[in-house]
């Protein structure tokens, strides 16, 4: 039987911090990833998602990220794709994290997104993955920007990209679970990128799905 990344190159792609290995998971990864949703994301009376995916049974939230990652590559297209990786801590997931773009090829802008487990967060693993996304993105693919959001009462996420460079771009509004919210846009520049990184990232196989990225 042929190996998955014959038909889909991605599933070859390795992006590897000094801590952490993030990859496009296959069913059996997927799987763990799947169980570290159900096992909770956040706090039981918070919802930090614009789509809140996370408000339900264990079981409704593995599964969303099951079908959420599966239909990442059924929908796939170099002018319309989202990336979205399994994070690996020591060998074992820990989290997920995302990265997209619409006609990446003329805009050159990409924007993200993650979650970590509970048990996982507060030990700066969320800045670390978000560096290596912001990697592929600038050094690998030649991004110009990149942008993000987070509600105004989620200090996490907004100090994550903040640390990474990321300036204030504007403030809009966004119904979540029929309630307006407050987000803070969030916009890097490849110059603040350059003059800011101080992870080390090392990337594989990415050269074979370039082409996937209209890059």
């Amino acid at each position: 039987m042929e190996p998955a990344q014959a038909w889909w190159p991605l599933y070859a792609l390795r992006i590897r911090t000094p801590r952490l290995e993030l990859r496009l998971p296959d069913l059996e990864l997927l799987g763990e990833l799947a169980g570290v949703a159900a096992a909770g994301v956040h706090a039981p009376d918070r919802m930090p998602f614009v789509v809140p995916w996370s408000d339900g049974s264990p079981a409704e939230r593995g599964r969303a990220v099951w079908q959420h990652v599966l239909g990442t590559i059924a929908a796939w297209s170099p002018d319309d794709w989202t990336l979205s990786l399994a994070v690996l801590h020591e060998g074992v997931v820990v989290g997920r994290q995302d990265m997209a773009a619409t006609r990446f090829a003329v805009a050159r802008e990409v924007e993200t997104g993650s979650w970590l487990g509970t048990a996982h967060q507060g030990r700066g693993i969320g800045t670390e993955m978000r560096a290596a996304a912001l990697h592929v993105a600038f050094a690998g693919l030649g991004a110009r920007a990149a942008v993000s959001a987070a509600m105004t009462d989620n200090p996490r996420s907004l100090g994550v990209s903040r640390r990474l460079g990321y300036r204030n771009d504007g403030l809009t509004t966004a119904v979540v679970q029929d309630r307006p919210v407050t987000l803070q846009r969030l916009r890097l520049e490849r110059a603040e990128w350059e003059r800011l990184r101080t992870v080390e990232v090392r990337i594989e196989g990415l050269d074979a799905c370039r082409a996937e990225f209209g890059a």
